[in-house]
Order: structure tokens, then C-alpha cells, then sequence
């Protein structure tokens, strides 16, 4: 029985010390010599060293009043904490039929004042057919009325919708970049991503906002096109996932150009 517990013993320690120490030192080491950049974090910093970001973690480009800074390119929707929070990966994980993510579309999801099936969208807008309204006193979107149920309404009458559906976030889009009502909007402008964090947009994204910021740094289009071109990554091997561009990693780009 001791001999058995001895070799138990040597046999733990060995295992510790192997999967514990050495391997964690050999992979740090090959990490540390082969690609630093990827194993310390993917860190990008700014003209002076500092750290600014990392390439693999999304951000917002906002001004103090949460407002879309337009002299930037800015990411796709986030669903982690307020907002690329980094501790806080998450998605939404709303059905592709929840009138939080497509809004109240007519037979389909929509109700009427009481919360009954409806075959239109009592709370339709001039701008959105598909308006969710939100409440009141909460100002959460409000997808099953009750009697009673006081919703917030703008001054014209018509009712505050929820700004979180897909609707609603291509009308933002297309009225932040000067776009026709008509324009097809890339679904990562305004989708978030599974984890909430994906710091990448489509090339399509990023050409459509090109002449709201090259119009605000009062640059030529085309030169702005052609920092997107030279900052689009190409497909992993060659086939797999599509065309991005990194938004932080453009942005940077612009501003080293002193615009």
C-alpha cells in the first residue's frame, strides 16, 4: 500500500510540474519569441506609445453625449455591458422573430393597444413601419401591451421607438452617413456580433461611411477609399469568412495623416 501511494505521489507531483510549469513556460516561450504582438494582447498605440486599444476587441468612437463621432469610422452594434464592455462578452440571443431585434412586422409578431394579436402595427411612424414603442416612465421597448399601458410619444404624436431594432438602427445609419431611404444597409451596421466585442466591419460598411468622414476631415473620397483598400484584411486562407476592415486600426490610420 505505501509503495502504491508513493508511486501515486511521484506520479501527481511529475504531472504537476510537467502540465503546471514546463508546458505553460514552453508555450510562453514560443508565444513570446514567434508572435509577441498576438500573445501579449494584440495591442495597438498611437503615435506616442500609447496603448489605445487592441485589434481583436472593438470600440466606440463617441463624443461626452453618446453621439457618434463623425469624423470616424464607427464599429458595428454591440451587445456586451453598455457597449463593447470587454469583461462583459455577451449577446443578444433574440429569435429571429423577436420584435426587439425586427421590430412589429405585420403578420408576423405584431399586437394591437392590449397586447392582442394584430394584423397591422397600431404603433407604426411615418419613418417606421416596424416601431416598437417604448414606456413611458421606463423607456424599455414595450412588446406586449397591457390596458393602460402609457408609451412615450414625441411631440407630433407619434410614438418613441426603441432604438435597438433593426429598423430603427438603419434609419440611424443612413441618417449618420447621408443616405437615400432606399439604400441597403450592410446587416453588420446594425447587428451585433456573438460576442459583442468583433472589432472588424464589412468592406461594404466601411465604403458606405467613407464620404460622411472624408467630408468631415475635408479630405477627397478617394483618398479615404483608398485607406479602406489598403486596411481591408483578405480572407483566412485565402477562402474561409470574408473580407473586414479593422476599425481601430483605420481610424488610427486617418488621424496619422493629421486631417
Amino acid at each position: 500500500m505505501r509503495r502504491q501511494l508513493l508511486t501515486a505521489a511521484a506520479a501527481t507531483l511529475a504531472l504537476a510540474v510537467l502540465t503546471g510549469i514546463l508546458y505553460p513556460l514552453v508555450v510562453w516561450g514560443l508565444g513570446q519569441g514567434l508572435f509577441p504582438f498576438r500573445a501579449n494582447g494584440s495591442f495597438i498605440k498611437d503615435g506616442k506609445g500609447r496603448v489605445i486599444g487592441s485589434a481583436l476587441i472593438g470600440q466606440e468612437f463617441l463624443d461626452k453625449q453618446g453621439n457618434a463621432l463623425p469624423q470616424y469610422f464607427q464599429p458595428r452594434p454591440s451587445d456586451a455591458g453598455t457597449g463593447y464592455t470587454a469583461n462583459a462578452s455577451a449577446a443578444s440571443n433574440l429569435g429571429p422573430g423577436d420584435p426587439r431585434l425586427v421590430g412589429f412586422i405585420p403578420g408576423l409578431n405584431t399586437v394591437d393597444l392590449n397586447g392582442n394579436t394584430s394584423k397591422a402595427n397600431p404603433f407604426a411612424t411615418p419613418a417606421d413601419p416596424y416601431c416598437v414603442p417604448t414606456d413611458a416612465k421606463t423607456g424599455n421597448p414595450v412588446i406586449s401591451p397591457s390596458p393602460g399601458q402609457q408609451f412615450a410619444k414625441n411631440k407630433d404624436g407619434t410614438y418613441v421607438c426603441d432604438a435597438n431594432t433593426v429598423p430603427e438602427r438603419a434609419l440611424a445609419y443612413r441618417q449618420l452617413n447621408g443616405l437615400s431611404p432606399t439604400t441597403i444597409v450592410p446587416v453588420d451596421a446594425v447587428t451585433a456580433s456573438f460576442s459583442g466585442l468583433d472589432p472588424d466591419i464589412s468592406v461594404a460598411n466601411a465604403e458606405l461611411q467613407a464620404p460622411r468622414v472624408a467630408n468631415a476631415r475635408h479630405l477627397p473620397v478617394a483618398t479615404v477609399m483608398g485607406m479602406v483598400r489598403a486596411h481591408t484584411d483578405g480572407r483566412l486562407l485565402g477562402v474561409i469568412g470574408e473580407k473586414t476592415v479593422n476599425v481601430l486600426d483605420l481610424n488610427l490610420a486617418l488621424d496619422k495623416l493629421g486631417a
